[in-house]
């Protein structure tokens, strides 16, 4: 493989594959905060979060960890604040102490925290202003979850880079195509990608078996394993769901994300883990497999874009599908007919926020990619014409992008209004 092309989809990996406590969203304001508090140099007496309303449709039925079961953009921003831990990125409510649980509580209370639609059009939008003793200082976040665009303090400007679109607009995401990232997979240097790919694997089966020993959500894993039994099909369903109960649930384990989401990072994996057990994979292959499953779902969100309409598990569960064609042995041919045929049956499911019913959506959407799989594995496919699917999988990847970026945006707002009971 070419060396440029080899250097940069490792990069691609390094960047997208980062743990994150808790849902995104919420840890994305909690970071914003911390960074104004800690440009503010003092406890703020006041703040105002402004947030695009991707970020408020996904914050508000979700819970914020270490908070004691708080919601909201108001309790995402006071935990970040007094976490004061802005140099954790979005684990910046990792380790949070009891005590400090407590005060996160009771500081909502004292200090006059108030959230806002944001203004701006960008569509991953973050906005933190704090006060206190006549001083002020501000945060903004946009494009992608960690992407600091700005940071202010009384006026004078601390940080400043010019405004840039998530990582999906990045000229080297225009390189992924489904060949070059099979033939990657097959070639790549374990040395180069084991760290990443052993932390993906051993967080995200972590928090996907704790999510069997609570009461979290509303408890798919453990209803898909009562109801439908111990095959491997319906284990690798259970087991991304339950990590996604726990995780909406806001428990205090992190999660490797993908394309910048805990869920998709969960679906992307945890399936795909679960099946090279199952088939007795060797550890070198299990890798090679998450790699096809992480870039593809990486390659499919690009055209879809960060925050939408789009349920992101539909997408990610395209990904574990390829993946797992890979572990039984398929090579380009085989996992661009999975990738077409799992496309084609969920795509459209929408996207109505972080909460309970992620986990379900998962399971639906996992159910899917191993239908498409079976479908190959058997030499059924789609045909180009039928509905989003055109001949070449390239093309019907960039159907779904256009179906998801252009043909749900009218959905979405709709989606926000119903959430919010406010029109734009």
């Amino acid at each position: 493989m070419d060396n440029i092309l080899y250097s940069k989809y490792i990069s691609i990996l390094k960047k997208e594959l980062i743990p994150s406590m808790g849902c995104t969203e919420p840890v994305a304001v909690a970071y914003c905060a911390s960074l104004a508090a800690g440009a503010l140099g003092t406890l703020p007496e006041k703040a105002n979060v402004f947030a695009s309303a991707n970020i408020i449709k996904n914050v508000k039925s979700v819970f914020v960890p270490n908070t004691g079961g708080l919601k909201g953009l108001e309790a995402a921003a006071a935990a970040g604040i007094i976490s004061g831990r802005a140099d954790k990125g979005l684990e910046v409510l990792d380790g949070l102490t009891g005590k400090q649980t407590g005060e996160i509580a009771a500081y909502l209370k004292a200090a006059d925290i108030a959230a806002f639609r944001s203004t701006r059009e960008y569509i991953l939008d973050i906005e933190v202003d704090v006060f206190a003793k006549g001083h002020t200082a501000k945060a903004e976040i946009a494009g992608s979850h960690t992407n600091v665009i700005r940071i202010e303090k009384d006026g004078k400007v601390l940080f400043d880079k010019e405004y840039k679109e998530e990582s999906g607009n990045d000229a080297d995401y225009d390189l992924l195509s489904i060949e070059n990232i099979v033939e990657f997979a097959g070639c790549v240097r374990m040395d180069d990608v084991r760290e990443i790919l052993k932390r993906q694997i051993s967080c995200n089966m972590a928090i996907a078996e704790e999510g069997f020993k609570g009461d979290y959500g509303a408890n798919i894993g453990s209803v898909l394993l009562s109801a439908y039994g111990d095959g491997i099909q319906n284990r690798a369903k259970a087991f991304a769901a339950a990590a996604s109960d726990a995780r909406m649930s806001g428990l205090s384990m992190p999660v490797v994300i993908n394309s910048g989401s805990g869920n998709q990072g969960i679906t992307v994996s945890v399936p795909v883990v679960m099946y090279a057990r199952e088939l007795g994979s060797s550890e070198d292959t299990l890798y090679r497999a998450l790699i096809v499953s992480n870039l593809t779902a990486i390659h499919l969100k690009k055209g879809i874009g960060c925050l939408s309409a789009y349920c992101g598990a539909t997408s990610a569960a395209c990904g574990a599908a390829a993946g797992i064609a890979y572990l039984y042995g398929g090579r380009f041919n085989e996992i661009a007919h999975t990738i077409v045929n799992a496309g084609a049956i969920n795509s459209g499911m929408i996207c109505d926020g972080a909460k309970a019913s992620c986990a379900a959506k998962i399971a639906s959407a996992i159910e899917a990619g191993l239908l498409g799989m079976q479908m190959q594995r058997r030499g059924s496919e789609f045909l180009d014409g039928e509905g989003i699917v055109k001949k070449g999988v390239e093309n019907t990847i960039r159907n779904i992008g256009t179906l998801a970026s252009e043909g749900m945006s009218g959905t979405d707002e709709t989606i926000i209004q119903i959430m919010t009971g406010k029109k734009a």
